[in-house]
């Protein structure tokens, strides 16, 4: 009998684990299944992403063109091109670090520490010394398991309380405007630059994706010299939502999110910010707690009337003008105004939608579907009276996918990144 020819190369590589499925040893439980069926597939696999949309910065771009650059192409982060390397340099020496939103953002506040406290070669009343005064001094600190995390001295909402025109002001500076790149590259990640290499398998992949925390993965040939592709986790929940009706993922596809042990955070956990408080606050929170978004919460405190993301820090950077009628923003003024803005530039954005939520019996399968389609990175879960009580991500949703096998790493990461707490290497 003929099947239906595969949807699209995502779904390929569905059919290809279909097969690898069917022939797995009968005595493998189902995770041992698709570790199998992943360990079998090399990354070189994966579904290129199109030369021209593998976006490279130079790394002598200011930060103003870089927040520019990664706002126009709708992407999250991008590679630093060493614009120093010779020109036949492997990619080792050509790529000197990725640049995201999320590392713009502490680096900035990073150097409002420094210049609070009078290291930074910044003025007093500069924009930089502002930010510092308003969020207050903050240091960087490894944990036993190797996390970084950041300690503050001042939290209280009135001190990350800005008026409209402070993100003018910072942005129009000409710190903002003349700082390099390249100079931060190694400032905000733990590993300037981390590659798969096309051999790597796509168990490695997926494990590095959502265990080790990181959101996207360039890929290169062992002594190339270019980016061959750059997988991150919105295109493997994308690869999923391909694979929906094959066997192989319906057996796993169709389990409630509280049989596979979701949403992973207790409610009392749940790292949110009240639509009142201040914008700002949602950044420290994102910050400090090491999480990529968080909930607005309304007056209440129970149910979510927003989302801010971290990649939402380009609006504060890209369109500082859009807050200049308020005295202070706090994260419904934030949602508003970038909501009008964006209708004004008639520009798709998740912003745009209610929040997405689900409930603690539905499907993985619905919750990949509506991620996929609405291209969010998380959804809240609510009870039945519809208040909050958790969130899934696209990292948790990965992470249920596969699991880290007894030492697979070996010294993979010596040097590199730090491990998650309950690592098994």
């Amino acid at each position: 009998m003929e099947t239906d020819s595969p949807r699209s190369p995502e779904a390929e590589i569905g059919h290809r684990v279909e097969d690898l499925w069917e022939v797995a040893q009968p005595q493998l439980s189902p995770s041992e299944k698709l570790n199998s069926c992943f360990e079998d597939i090399p990354v070189a696999a994966f579904p290129r992403t199109h030369p021209s949309q593998v976006i490279e910065i130079p790394s002598d771009a200011s930060l103003a063109d870089t927040v520019e650059t990664l706002s126009k192409n709708k992407i999250l982060s991008a590679p630093i091109r060493n614009v120093d390397a010779p020109e036949d340099a492997t990619w080792i020496d050509k790529y000197i670090g990725i640049v995201e939103f999320a590392g713009i953002a502490m680096w900035l506040l990073h150097q409002s520490d420094a210049s609070g406290n009078g290291t930074a070669g910044s003025a007093v009343g500069s924009p930089v010394a502002n930010l510092a005064s308003r969020l207050g001094s903050f240091t960087f600190r490894r944990t036993s398991s190797g996390r970084v995390e950041t300690t503050t001295d001042s939290e209280s909402d009135e001190a990350a309380s800005v008026g409209g025109s402070f993100f003018e002001t910072l942005t129009s500076s000409e710190f903002y405007k003349n700082t390099k790149v390249g100079n931060i590259s190694g400032s905000f990640r733990w590993a300037p630059f981390l590659a798969l290499q096309t051999s790597d398998t796509f168990l490695t992949m997926l494990l590095l994706l959502s265990k080790y925390r990181m959101k996207s993965l360039p890929v290169v040939d062992m002594g190339g010299n270019q980016i061959e592709n750059i997988i991150t986790q919105s295109s493997v929940v994308h690869m999923l939502a391909e694979c929906v009706g094959l066997p192989w993922f319906e057996s796993w596809g169709t389990k409630k999110l509280c049989e596979l042990g979701l949403p992973l955070m207790k409610p009392y956990r749940l790292v949110k910010v009240n639509e009142d408080q201040p914008v700002l606050k949602a950044f420290q929170l994102m910050r400090e707690k090491g999480v990529g978004g968080v909930p607005v919460m309304d007056t209440n405190g129970t149910k979510a009337i927003g989302n801010i993301s971290i990649r939402d820090v380009q609006y504060l950077l890209s369109a500082p003008k859009i807050y200049k009628q308020y005295r202070t923003i706090s994260a419904k003024d934030f949602l508003t105004a970038v909501r009008h803005h964006l209708q004004e530039q008639h520009e798709a954005s998740p912003l745009l939608h209610d929040v997405i939520t689900c409930k603690r019996d539905d499907v993985i399968k619905e919750i990949i579907l509506k991620l996929d389609s609405t291209k969010i990175h998380r959804i809240y879960v609510v009870d039945d009276k519809g208040d909050t009580e958790g969130v899934i991500t696209l990292r948790d949703i990965i992470s249920k996918l596969v699991h880290e096998p007894r030492h697979y790493f070996g010294d993979f990461f010596d040097g590199v990144v730090p491990l998650p707490a309950n690592s098994t290497v």
